[in-house]
């Protein structure tokens, strides 16, 4: 199935978006002075989230909804219901009905 091209950018500037929060954290290891370094952060913030919103738009809201869960760390850790047990039933007797 070949994917539009709002799909491949969409996904491209979500992808883009975590570098540049990403980035944020080797901010504090420029050798700039501190006014430099909390510009680069802001700018960084800024960016990350218009990007991510510019993907997500064109992406559409269910995706965006399903990436976003994905990137939430409050979701990381909370405990799936386990999947449930199903019985298979057969026509076939059993042991106990044969004898």
């Amino acid at each position: 199935m070949q994917k539009n091209w709002k799909f491949k950018t969409g996904i491209a500037l979500i992808g883009v978006s975590a570098l540049l929060f990403l980035a944020i954290a080797g901010v504090p290891f420029l050798e700039v002075a501190g006014k430099v370094k909390i510009t680069a952060t802001t700018v960084l913030i800024v960016l990350g989230e218009v990007t991510f919103w510019v993907g997500g738009f064109l992406l559409g809201k269910e995706l965006l909804a399903k990436y976003k869960a994905y990137l939430n760390p409050k979701t990381w850790f909370k405990n799936k219901p386990a999947p449930q047990a199903v019985e298979i039933q057969s026509d076939e007797p059993t042991q106990k009905e044969n004898s």
